[in-house]
Parts: structure tokens; sequence; C-alpha cells
């Protein structure tokens, strides 16, 4: 997944169905690496598929492991800075609304459960840490 901060300091975030919890939530935007590709390469790939952006840098922000109790499988997450809008549209299977929230806010989605997956909620955290 990838954090894309503009320089107001707003996270580039996707409003989207989740089907296993059955509840629309917002999410940062991420996905799968293809075989051998590179793991940066691929998170800027899917930002831009996911949301018609495209990451103007992308550095490695954090890894964590979601569930070390039961399965070993790092997420990595990265960081971009600032994102050039693309003529190519977003995938309309991927999210019913893309947006720019300012970094409190979407901490305060996080306390109103608006928020609820882990690796976005870890982002925006370490992204409270920086000095961005």
């Amino acid at each position: 997944m990838t954090l894309v901060l503009n320089e107001k300091r707003e996270a580039l975030l996707m409003y989207r169905h989740r089907f296993i919890i059955d509840r629309w939530v917002w999410e940062l935007p991420g996905g799968y690496v293809d075989g051998a590709e590179d793991v940066a390469l691929a998170a800027a790939r899917e930002v831009e598929e996911e949301t018609g952006w495209r990451p103007r840098t992308m550095e490695h922000l954090v890894t964590y492991q979601p569930a070390i109790g039961t399965l070993d499988q790092p997420q990595q997450i990265y960081l971009a800075h600032g994102a050039d809008l693309t003529d190519n549209p977003p995938d309309t299977n991927e999210a019913e609304r893309i947006d720019w929230i300012p970094l409190p806010e979407a901490i305060a989605m996080i306390d109103r459960g608006e928020i609820v997956g882990a690796a976005t909620v870890v982002a925006l955290y370490r992204a409270l840490t920086l000095s961005l």
C-alpha cells in the first residue's frame, strides 16, 4: 500500500466496500506484487491503477506483520510525496470515491471507525511521527 501525501499534507484515500466486513471504509491504494516485480514499482502501479494519480516519489515507510500470531506475511507500506493526475481513469471496480483528506481529518476518521484497515491505520499514524 502507499500513503500519498500532497504539499498540503492531505492523504489520497479511497472509499470502497469491503465484503468480508460488509462495510464501506476509507483506505490507502494498494495491491499485489506481480511475480518478480519490484515492490516499490508495484506500489506505484497500484496507486495509478486504482486512483488515476501517478506518485512523484516512492520511499519505504514501514513494514509490519498484521497477524503475527497466525501467519508470517510482512506488509510493506510506501510513502509518496506528491502525485500527478493522469489521463487514465481509475478502475471503477476499485472505489466509489477517491479524495484528498487532510492528515488530521484522516486520523479523526480512524477514531470514528471510518478507517479500519490495518495498513491504512499504521501508515497514517506513522506519518504523524515523521517531519513531512
